[in-house]
C-alpha cells in the first residue's frame, strides 16, 4: 500500500510541477509596474544672466499616472509612458510687466524693496521613461532607477508682484507652451530622488536691452511611487 502511493505521488509530481510552472509562468507574464506618483521639487533656474538672483523658496508639485511595457523575459526592464499634472513657482529677482502692445517687459530688480516677486505655471505632462528595477510580481519593495524624457504643455501662467503692501498680478505670460527635459528617478521602495534637466528655454520671446534670456529648468526633488 506504502509502496503504490509513493509510486502514485512520483507519477503525480511532474504534472504538478507543470501546473505550478504554469501558474507562476502566467503571473510573470502579466506583471508590470503600473504606477500612480506623485512629487515634490525644489525649482531653480539655470543658464540666468548675471543679474538674476533667487530670492526664495520655489516649490514644485506633480502628480499622474505611468503605465508599464517590460521587455525582457524577466520584466525588470521596461519603456514607461504616463500623463500628469505638475504646478511650479519660480521667486526671483524678474519683474514681469504687461506693456501697451500685449507683451511684456522684463527688468532684473536690484536694490529695490518689495516683499514678494515670482512667476508660476501649470502644465500637463507626459513622462517616458526607460526603467530598471530589482522587482517581481511577489515584491512591491524594490530598488529602481527611471532615466527618461518629458514633454511639458503649459496651460496656465502668471506672475506675482508684491511692494509697499500693494499686490499686482498678471497672467498669461510669454512661456514657451511646450517644454521639455530629461529626467532622473532612482531609489528604494516608494520614495526616490528625482531630477528633471531642462533642455528648452522657458521663455519663448523675453529679452532685456535685445539680449534674449534663455533660463532653463532645473528641479531637484523626491518622488512617490503607488503600485
Amino acid at each position: 500500500m506504502i509502496q503504490k502511493s509513493i509510486l502514485l505521488l512520483l507519477f503525480a509530481l511532474p504534472f504538478i510541477t507543470l501546473s505550478q510552472n504554469a501558474s507562476e509562468v502566467a503571473i510573470d507574464t502579466l506583471y508590470r509596474e503600473d504606477q500612480i506618483y506623485f512629487g515634490i521639487t525644489y525649482n531653480t533656474l539655470i543658464d540666468t544672466p548675471e543679474a538674476y538672483t533667487q530670492t526664495n523658496f520655489s516649490p514644485g508639485f506633480k502628480a499622474g499616472f505611468i503605465r508599464d511595457f517590460p521587455i525582457n523575459k524577466k520584466r525588470n526592464i521596461a519603456f514607461g509612458l504616463g500623463f500628469g499634472y505638475a504646478l511650479n513657482t519660480s521667486a526671483q529677482n524678474l519683474k514681469i510687466t504687461p506693456t501697451v502692445n500685449g507683451s511684456f517687459d522684463y527688468e532684473f530688480l536690484s536694490g529695490q524693496n518689495y516683499q514678494k516677486n515670482r512667476f508660476s505655471y501649470q502644465a500637463i505632462e507626459i513622462p517616458f521613461e526607460f526603467r530598471w528595477r530589482t522587482s517581481t510580481a511577489q515584491s512591491n519593495k524594490f530598488w529602481r532607477i527611471y532615466t527618461g524624457f518629458k514633454a511639458s504643455y503649459v496651460f496656465a501662467s502668471r506672475t506675482f508682484f508684491k511692494a509697499n503692501n500693494e499686490t499686482t498680478i498678471y497672467k498669461d505670460l510669454e512661456l514657451n507652451p511646450w517644454q521639455y527635459g530629461l529626467t532622473l528617478s532612482a531609489g528604494y521602495n516608494n520614495w526616490n530622488a528625482f531630477i528633471y534637466y531642462g533642455i528648452n528655454a522657458i521663455f519663448e520671446t523675453a529679452s532685456i536691452n535685445q539680449n534674449p534670456l534663455e533660463m532653463k529648468s532645473l528641479k531637484v526633488g523626491l518622488m512617490f511611487y503607488i503600485l
